[in-house]
C-alpha cells in the first residue's frame, strides 16, 4: 500500500522506439517532481530489452504490441506491426487502466505519443484527460498538420511553399516523407494520422520551447490547445530542478551527452498542464 499523497496520476504511453521513449520518460520525471505519480508504460519487448527500473520519481509498467518476443523486428511489415499494436495495445492499455482503478492512485490522465492515436480513444472511454505528446519540433508538426487537413496538396507541384508561421520553404526544406513522394507509405500514413483525432485531446504538448520557434508555436496555438514543455533533457543539463536527474535511464543504444547544451525552459507551461487535473 502506498502512503504518499499524490496530486494526481499520469500514465505516459510512448511509441516504442528510442527517440520517442526518452522524451516522454523525461517529461514524466518533471511531472513527478511536481507532486504527481508518474507511470511510463512501455511494450513488453522494450521493457525486456531496456530493462528500465522504477525509481523514486517514476514507475515503469507494460502494455503489449502483440510482438512480445521480438518487437517490430518480429512483424511481417510496418503495416502489420501498426495494425497489430493498435488491436493488442488498446486491450492491454485498457487492462492497465482498470488495474490502477482499484488502487489508491487511479489514472487521471493519459499522455500518449500521437503515433498511437488509439490511446486517446481508450483514455476518453474512461473519461480521463488525454494529452498528445509530440516529440518532433512544432515546425515539422505544423507541416504534417497542413498536409493532413488538405491545406498542403501532395505531391507538391510548385515552389516556394508558404505555410503560416514558417518562412517560405523550398521542396528540399520539407520533411523527407513529403520531399520524396511515396517513400515509406506506412510511416507516412502514421505521421499524418497523428492528427486523426487530436482535436479530441485536452492538451497538445510539444517537445520544444517558445523562444526556439516563436512564430510557428503561435501559429499552431491557433489550431489546437498547445503547450510547449521542452526541451525534455535530463534536468542536470537544463535547470537542475529535478534532483539527481543526470541521464535518461532507458537506452537501446550507448548514449553520448557531450552535445547537450543549455537552452530555454517551459517549466511554467508544465505547471499549467499539471493544474488542469490535479486533485485538491
Amino acid at each position: 500500500m502506498e502512503n504518499k499523497a499524490y496530486r494526481g496520476h499520469v500514465l505516459a504511453v510512448p511509441y516504442p522506439s528510442q527517440g520517442h521513449i526518452n522524451p516522454l520518460l523525461q517529461f514524466s520525471k518533471r511531472l513527478a517532481s511536481k507532486g504527481l505519480k508518474a507511470t511510463v508504460a512501455t511494450t513488453l519487448f522494450i521493457h525486456n530489452t531496456m530493462q528500465p527500473q522504477s525509481s523514486g520519481l517514476i514507475q515503469i509498467d507494460t502494455i503489449s504490441d502483440g510482438y512480445d518476443e521480438g518487437g517490430f523486428g518480429q512483424a511481417e511489415s510496418i503495416h502489420a506491426y501498426l495494425t497489430h499494436m493498435e488491436a493488442i495495445g488498446s486491450k492491454t492499455l485498457t487492462d492497465l487502466i482498470i488495474k490502477y482503478k482499484s488502487t489508491e492512485n487511479p489514472i487521471d490522465c493519459i499522455i500518449y505519443d500521437p503515433f498511437l492515436p488509439w490511446a486517446l480513444e481508450v483514455a476518453k472511454k474512461f473519461g480521463l484527460v488525454g494529452a498528445a505528446f509530440f516529440t518532433q519540433t512544432c515546425a515539422v508538426n505544423l507541416i504534417y498538420y497542413h498536409v493532413h487537413r488538405g491545406l498542403l496538396k501532395l505531391p507538391i507541384s510548385s515552389t516556394p511553399i508558404s505555410i503560416p508561421g514558417l518562412p517560405v520553404l523550398e521542396l528540399e526544406d520539407m520533411p523527407s516523407f513529403i520531399c520524396v513522394s511515396g517513400s515509406y507509405p506506412a510511416y507516412f500514413e502514421m505521421v499524418l494520422n497523428q492528427f486523426s483525432n487530436s482535436d479530441k485531446a485536452d492538451w497538445v504538448l510539444a517537445n520544444t520551447f517558445h523562444e526556439l520557434e516563436v512564430q510557428v508555436v503561435d501559429s499552431m496555438s491557433k489550431v489546437c490547445p498547445l503547450l510547449t514543455i521542452g526541451p525534455t533533457v535530463p534536468s542536470f543539463y537544463l535547470d537542475k530542478r529535478v534532483e539527481d536527474d543526470k541521464d535518461y535511464g532507458a537506452n537501446l543504444f550507448e548514449l553520448d551527452t557531450s552535445a547537450v547544451s543549455e537552452g530555454g525552459t517551459s517549466d511554467k507551461n508544465i505547471d499549467e498542464f499539471v493544474s488542469t487535473f490535479i486533485k485538491s
